[in-house]
């Protein structure tokens, strides 16, 4: 099962419909509003503004696991990206990444590698993963900031694909 067949509901509530991304490429990244990289909001934002009309879209995936950084309600979460970091691109429900209740979005990504190999549960918030269009998928870990030459030309790669 592709990660975009999973069904998760969205920030405002409803579905998120993932299944209207699919042959697009999406970025899943689980976010938070205080955290230290929680900057990476902006660079996020600019993949979302420069390759919007080619198809892809990043998909915000508020987590509160890590710290406790992540704790607010869904309209603070949307207030804080939206007035922060002028967030344009999607959010869901707030969920667990990893443990007993993970949601099963991230059970259908987690046994994916990273660079260095690494697989199994999240490290820390801001990890992320580029679902392709084809349904491939590509993980980076939550230190690889959005504008990394390695993530960019992984996003060109899937449009162009």
């Amino acid at each position: 099962m592709s990660a975009l067949d999973v069904e998760i509901g969205s920030l405002q509530g409803g579905p998120a419909d993932l299944a209207r991304y699919k042959g697009k490429a999406v970025l899943v990244v689980n976010v938070a509003s205080k955290c230290g990289l929680t900057p990476q909001y902006a660079g996020l934002e600019e993949l979302q503004k420069k390759y919007a009309e080619r198809g892809f879209t990043v998909l915000g995936v508020p987590c509160n696991q890590f710290l406790g950084q992540e704790p607010g309600t869904a309209e603070e979460i949307a207030t804080f990206c939206s007035t922060t970091y002028g967030v344009s691109f999607p959010l869901t429900e707030k969920v667990e990444v990893n443990g007993p209740d993970r949601h099963p979005l991230y059970t259908a990504l987690v046994d994916v590698p990273d660079a260095t190999g690494h697989t199994g549960d999240i490290r820390w918030n801001f990890e992320k993963f580029l679902v392709a269009p084809d349904g491939s998928v590509t993980r980076f870990s939550p230190q690889t900031e959005p504008d990394d030459d390695t993530l960019v030309a992984a996003v060109e790669a899937a449009l162009t694909a």
